[in-house]
């Protein structure tokens, strides 16, 4: 409760800040996600279809069914049609919270669009959500032909480097990136720490 209350009024802040990604937040790469994924995250993305059905159930159940449909691809959970990895580059990147993990929160909560920036790091990718109050940073595995995998951390407010993924469990970010259309990928983040069963995050190239 006490990190849903610090996340909460980090929201309500500007959360404007730009963030610039400090190196090591994957205290030792490897090309095999799996060696440095904790269990936790392991689990998580193990069953991530069941979080995303529950997800939008949820929101349906709240009233948002009209909203889930609007979305299309980017909400339908077995839509990635695989093609290789994400290109670098920078993207525009917005965040859909699906689904409420405490009663009385809301089930769907859309955010406007951010400034995210993948590129290359030795066999890796470099993943940076760099404005907004809640901001993922980490690293892109080779996952399988559908996805690859993110493994990271969030950085909250006006915070400016980030925690090492596996050193604080309620900060740690596991999520598969997707192509799910020309020029469009989301990364999904089952069973998030903070407020949703589901955060969707909608990848377009900055034009």
């Amino acid at each position: 409760m006490r990190h849903f209350v610090f996340a909460a009024v980090l929201l309500a802040l500007s959360g404007c800040a730009e963030f610039h990604q400090a190196p090591g937040v994957i205290a030792h790469p490897a090309s095999d996600w799996r060696t440095i994924a904790t269990p936790s995250d392991r689990e998580r993305l193990k069953e991530w279809r069941t979080a995303f059905v529950d997800a939008l159930r949820s929101a349906r159940a709240g009233g948002h069914a009209a909203d889930i449909e609007r979305e299309g691809a980017l909400l339908e959970p077995d839509a990635a049609l695989g093609g290789g990895p994400i290109p670098n580059g920078l993207y525009r990147c917005r965040t859909i919270k699906v689904g409420s993990k405490t009663m009385g929160m809301l089930p769907f909560v859309a955010y406007p669009a951010f400034d995210c920036r993948i590129q290359q790091d030795g066999e890796l990718q470099d993943f940076a959500k760099l404005t907004g109050s809640q901001r993922q940073v980490g690293s892109i595995f080779p996952g399988d032909p559908l996805r690859q995998v993110f493994l990271g951390t969030l950085v909250l407010g006006d915070e400016t480097r980030a925690f090492q993924y596996g050193r604080d469990m309620q900060r740690d970010v596991a999520g598969y990136v997707e192509r799910i259309g020309p020029n469009r990928w989301r990364l999904i983040m089952p069973r998030p720490h903070f407020e949703s069963q589901m955060d969707v995050l909608e990848l377009v190239p900055a034009q």
